[in-house]
């Protein structure tokens, strides 16, 4: 027997924040706006911008959907975007903290001189999450997803060399940014409980999904990674987006907890409560992480 594909329940009257317009980004979009929410998009590409857009009111006629330039490389950037949210005074119901860059061969830095990965997947969000936490606040309810990967369980933890590592190497750059926004958002899950805020802070992965990111990897990855692995093992973007989904509306998805496909080595499937790597659960480690911060 089949199981249904997971569908968000109703979210007319929610609005969402989305960094990153192309692949999970766009599908899980796609997702909030047929549910009914109201969907801004951010992300640093205006041209990339306009064309989710205009796809989006094809796909969704009506659809409340907009893009808000935000480049994560640059905390001035970040500010800018969240001063711009808050002097609309609207609420945020959902926060999903999606854009990221994948393995680029050479090292490259953000605006305010840190290695690039750690930047715009995790520094940028810390941010971003920290300056949108009054309007996350003021909608009883509001859930702030973070997009991790598999690739958090091959990382090794350093919290010095994880800003600047004096040893470039992509692929480990890589898996330590996205355990640091794993372990980001059950700390944010603590700090919420601590403070009696109604925030939900809820991590998720796509599995292998086939996106944009595999193309920062350089020609050979790309091909070996979106043309071949995943037809065979991964799924594709619209279904990498069901966990972020699934974190972001679906009633028994529990803060702190993480989110991802069900099916062969969390690789693909119908989204379901996974298991975070290891140094997720050590308490002190996210509290010097988020200090550091």
């Amino acid at each position: 027997m089949t199981r249904q594909r997971f569908s968000p329940p109703g979210q007319l009257g929610r609005r969402a924040v989305i960094t990153g317009v192309g692949g999970l980004g766009y599908e899980t979009a796609l997702g909030l706006a047929k549910a009914g929410a109201e969907v801004i998009l951010a992300g640093r590409n205006e041209e990339k911008g306009m064309v989710a857009l205009t796809a989006l009111r094809a796909a969704v006629p009506g659809a409340g959907v907009e893009f808000e330039r935000l480049d994560l490389a640059s905390l001035q950037s970040v500010n800018d975007f969240a001063e711009r949210m808050k002097v609309r005074g609207e609420p945020i119901d959902i926060l999903i903290n999606n854009a990221g860059i994948m393995s680029p061969p050479d090292r490259q830095s953000s605006a305010d001189g840190y290695e690039l990965q750690f930047a715009v997947n995790y520094l940028g969000h810390f941010a971003l999450t920290d300056w949108l936490m009054p309007l996350l606040r003021s909608r009883s309810g509001a859930r702030v997803v973070s997009v991790t990967s598999l690739a958090q369980h091959y990382a090794k933890l350093d919290l010095d060399e994880a800003p600047n590592p004096r040893d470039y190497r992509a692929g480990a750059a890589y898996c330590v940014s996205k355990l640091l926004i794993a372990m980001f958002a059950v700390e944010l899950q603590r700090r919420c409980d601590d403070n009696g805020w109604s925030v939900a802070s809820l991590a998720a992965h796509p599995g292998f999904a086939g996106t944009g990111l595999f193309r920062t990897g350089g020609k050979f990855s790309n091909f070996i990674s979106s043309r071949l692995l995943v037809p065979l093992i991964g799924q594709s973007a619209a279904d990498g987006a069901l966990p972020l989904l699934f974190a972001a509306t679906a009633p028994n998805a529990v803060g702190g907890r993480l989110y991802g496909p069900k099916g062969f080595k969390e690789m693909r499937g119908q989204p379901g409560q996974c298991r975070f790597a290891p140094p997720v659960y050590d308490a002190r480690a996210a509290t010097e992480l988020w200090e550091r911060s």
